[in-house]
């Protein structure tokens, strides 16, 4: 994370999100697997560092999976041993999830994307606009692995004639050597590539999720504010009441 991030968004150890991997399924069992563009595939969650290195990857879910379910079931599953953030730290991700303890989301309802804030006349004008085109910044790198991760492995880009379970084990092969690479090449082009903050790897387009009313959701949404009240005095913005 560099220093302007490292500024207001200091608690934030990674970013967590969806990816969809093309998959080879038999036709009496496709239709769970066609997501929103009609192709089948397997919805992979993944947790990334700031240094592009995947640190937990959960497989098996069909394409038309929601990402807030699968997060969900990694979070209710013990034996995933997902990697829970400690006490005052927190995850950033996008707004196809819930706001809880821990996973620090955008507010709703304005723009996010990195492109949303590119070009004239565009630039962020509120304090929950500022917060959302820096949280997405942070959050970009996620998408920026999984651009490395399918450049350097086209078999992901492309339907396996595995089975479901093999495919599953591909992309943890897959994701496996894209660390290895990551630590033992510091000049890998790939990452030179993706490694750039503001390469452009979206938007994509997202569900949101709906919001969640209760005491556990208030200490993340008290947080989301307070990073954007700061944001708006430094950049002599009014803040949020």
């Amino acid at each position: 994370m560099d220093r302007n991030h490292r500024r207001y968004f200091k608690g934030c150890i990674g970013a967590i999100d969806g990816t969809h991997i093309n998959a080879c399924v038999p036709v009496s069992k496709q239709i769970p697997y066609r997501g929103g563009k009609g192709t089948t595939t397997q919805n992979v969650l993944c947790v990334c560092s700031f240094d592009m290195k995947f640190t937990f990857v959960y497989l098996g879910w069909e394409g038309s999976a929601n990402d807030c379910r699968v997060l969900s079931a990694a979070l209710e599953t013990p034996r995933l041993q997902f990697p829970h953030p400690p006490p005052d730290k927190y995850y950033g991700l996008d707004s196809g999830y819930a706001a809880l303890p821990g996973f620090l989301t955008p507010f709703k309802g304005e723009r996010y994307h990195i492109n949303d804030y590119r070009g004239r006349g565009r630039r962020p004008v509120t304090a929950r606009e500022l917060f959302n085109h820096r949280h997405s910044s942070l959050r970009n790198v996620i998408e920026r692995s999984f651009g490395a991760l399918k450049n350097h492995f086209s078999i992901l880009r492309h339907k396996s004639p595995f089975t479901i379970r093999k495919q599953a084990r591909i992309v943890i092969a897959c994701c496996a050597l894209h660390n290895y690479i990551r630590d033992q090449d510091k000049m890998d082009k790939n990452f030179s590539r993706y490694g750039d903050p503001d390469y452009p790897c979206g938007p994509i387009q997202e569900e949101v999720a709906d919001d969640i009313f209760h005491e556990e959701a208030s200490e993340i949404n008290m947080l989301r504010k307070s990073i954007a009240n700061q944001m708006a005095r430094d950049n002599d913005m009014d803040e949020i009441p």
